[in-house]
């Protein structure tokens, strides 16, 4: 009798003393997350070779999996040491008695020693490695380690392993919350993965889930009628994608940082889904190839809430891989609000100085018009820039000086893009120069924040950025009265006359559209266009891009 319990405790010692140390490099792998300023996902991206395997804690998931899953596949696993010594014998005898294999006996444990090591070797060998490594799994990691292993490694078919990526990829949400279908769905795919998929074989998942639904009932987890009701819900038939809510930010996040497997970005997810629709549904109303870009920007942190690049970053025909919130384009009268802004810091204008509206000749060739054509004569500086008259921002411009205000913008952190081999000259005043709807959403914030330009940051966690120098776009006084004179603009369709501070600008040719927007709180950049740069005959920032 010795002899025979003393050759199998040897033959797990010899496999034991033989095994090399548990490696779990392999095992902590995840796909990389990027999170709204709150954690909710906004996209995560797959791992190097093409697995869906998002982290995960038992913290994060519906207490009813948890419980489905221990009573399904381990009931005793909280009191075992990594291996169930009932379980086991209780195989071993089934084996003796029935020459065939009845039950396995493995516990999470030793599922989770399986998915660490791999082994397509099928033999008691590898049954006794499984067992060793589950008992050094849990004194290395303890319960909660080896379940959340658990809930990361499980295969789900294809590319998809881990929980949550399951539950996003089957039913479009996070685990945190899952009825008793969904739960027993996801607690049976695991001993199965390809042939119960369920957007393959969805009458073979169902089968496996309601057996889960009755082994739960028989142990107390739910009611018959509880079962009765889950058995009834459909199995999924096709996998969602998974979430890819700010796409552009994502990637760059990604790009900046390529090691962290989680980041957290200032983004609020509900303003970018919601903006996101936004910037597609407007941009298909407007017409073919065309795209937008919006950022919402918090003035007092100057955290990044929103961004779009694009008005879908999977519409090829709308070249949306393209970011263009980064992209330098002809701003139009967009700079306008800022010419004023100088004039009024140095004494050479105030919101009551009366401007000429009239045709005039600048450095002898330069003749610009109004958008319109048509002129108001004498005018204040005020009513000149709510109505964005041309004349007189040329006018004002000459005297505070072409160089002086680009200097003056580019001093504020704007890159400033001008055409080769010239020298800042009176156009700028109407777009004749580059700029990004990033920078000008940054200057326009800094109106709102009384002349400082804030640093736009967008992301919430990871190594702080260098405190960068203050600058500013504008004095304390001139930036009160520019967002005074824009606030008596007259408001974008649907907008509250009064509440918006806002300038809109149309680039020569119609070829860029802009809106930028502020209260105390935001600032609103948006721009609407071809991202080829092609002419769109009636493209308008008043009617495209501001409503």
């Amino acid at each position: 009798m010795l002899a025979a319990l003393a050759l199998p405790a040897l033959t797990l010692w010899r496999t034991a003393a033989a095994l090399p140390p548990l490696d779990l490099t392999a095992a902590s792998l995840r796909s990389t997350v990027i999170l709204d300023r709150k954690g909710q996902l906004l996209r995560p991206f797959a791992t190097a070779d093409g697995r869906w395997r998002l982290p995960v804690t038992a913290g994060e998931v519906d207490p009813r999996f948890l419980a489905m899953l221990k009573a399904y596949e381990d009931h005793r696993f909280d009191s075992h040491p990594g291996i169930d010594p009932a379980a086991t014998l209780r195989a071993a005898w089934q084996l003796l008695t029935a020459q065939r294999i009845v039950s396995g006996g493995s516990t999470l444990s030793m599922q989770v020693a399986r998915l660490v090591e791999p082994r397509a070797e099928r033999s008691l060998r590898a049954k006794l490695r499984q067992m060793i490594r589950a008992v050094e799994l849990e004194r290395r990691l303890g319960k909660a380690g080896v379940l959340d292993l658990y809930l990361a490694l499980a295969p789900y078919g294809g590319p998809v392993e881990g929980l949550r990526a399951a539950s996003l990829a089957y039913f479009g949400r996070e685990p945190a919350r899952l009825s008793f279908a969904e739960s027993a769905l996801l607690v049976a795919l695991p001993q199965a993965p390809e042939t119960r998929r369920p957007d393959r074989f969805a009458a073979t998942a169902r089968r496996a889930r309601d057996r889960v639904l009755d082994i739960a009932a028989a142990r107390g987890l739910l009611t018959p009628q509880e079962a009765h009701a889950a058995k009834a819900e459909p199995v999924p038939t096709a996998r969602k994608r998974f979430p890819m809510l700010a796409a552009h930010a994502a990637e760059q996040a990604v790009a900046a940082d390529p090691d962290a497997r989680v980041q957290r970005l200032t983004l609020d997810a509900r303003l970018q889904a919601s903006l996101e629709t936004l910037a597609a549904e407007r941009a298909t109303a407007l017409g073919p190839a065309l795209s937008a870009a919006i950022l919402v920007v918090d003035n007092r942190s100057g955290h990044v809430l929103a961004h779009v690049g694009s008005a879908g970053y999977l519409d090829g025909a709308r070249a949306g891989a393209v970011d263009a919130t980064a992209a330098v384009r002809s701003p139009g009268s967009a700079l306008k609000p800022f010419i004023y802004a100088l004039a009024f810091e140095n004494g050479l204008a105030h919101p009551e100085t009366l401007l000429d509206d009239r045709p005039a000749r600048f450095a002898a060739s330069y003749a610009p018009e109004n958008f319109d054509l048509g002129y108001r004569g004498t005018v204040t500086a005020r009513v000149a820039l709510q109505q964005s008259l041309n004349l007189p921002a040329v006018d004002l411009l000459e005297t505070v000086g072409a160089a002086r205000f680009v200097a003056r913008l580019r001093g504020a952190g704007a890159s400033i893009l001008l055409p080769r081999d010239t020298a800042p000259g009176l156009p700028v005043a109407l777009g004749g120069l580059g700029i990004t709807l990033t920078d000008l959403a940054r200057l326009y914030a800094g109106l709102a924040r009384g002349g400082s330009v804030p640093s736009l940051r967008h992301r919430l966690d990871g190594p702080p950025s260098p405190a960068a120098p203050e600058r500013a776009v504008a004095d304390p006084v001139s930036a009160w009265y520019v967002a005074d004179i824009l606030r008596g603009a007259p408001p974008p369709e649907n907008a509250p006359a009064g509440r918006l501070a806002f300038k809109t600008g149309t680039s020569y040719g119609y070829r860029d559209a802009w809106a930028l927007g502020f209260d105390a709180r935001v600032t609103v950049a948006v721009w609407v266009g071809r991202p080829d740069g092609a002419s769109v005959p009636g493209l308008v920032g008043r009617s495209a891009a501001a409503p």
